[in-house]
């Protein structure tokens, strides 16, 4: 299956059975990626009892489900994380520092 080049939202295919899927999860992507307000960045583990809709910027050396996705944005949904690469011109809101990150 492809996906966009800059979020990686799944698109979907001609003959696609259970398009529904394909589409919320795009869905779900785009809904994480726009207007990203993180709790912070300086996390390194998951918490855990995470809300739907929580978001970080993973801190180094990471750890637990978040090993290997360091300076990732991560949103909670649907009792998952999903994890968006940054790229060039990504902004986030850190409510902890009360400041933009770039």
């Amino acid at each position: 299956m492809a996906d966009t080049p800059r979020l990686g939202m799944p698109l979907i295919a001609a003959d696609q059975a259970q398009k529904h899927v394909t589409h919320n999860d795009a869905l779900r992507s785009l809904d994480g990626a726009v207007n990203i307000s993180v709790i912070n960045r300086t996390t390194t583990a998951p918490p855990g009892s995470p809300s739907e809709g929580d978001q970080y910027i993973i801190a180094a050396t990471a750890t637990g489900d978040w090993a290997g996705n360091e300076d990732q944005v991560v949103t909670y949904t649907d009792g998952a994380w999903d994890y968006l690469s940054p790229f060039e011109g990504l902004r986030a809101w850190d409510k902890n520092e009360g400041a933009e990150a770039v």
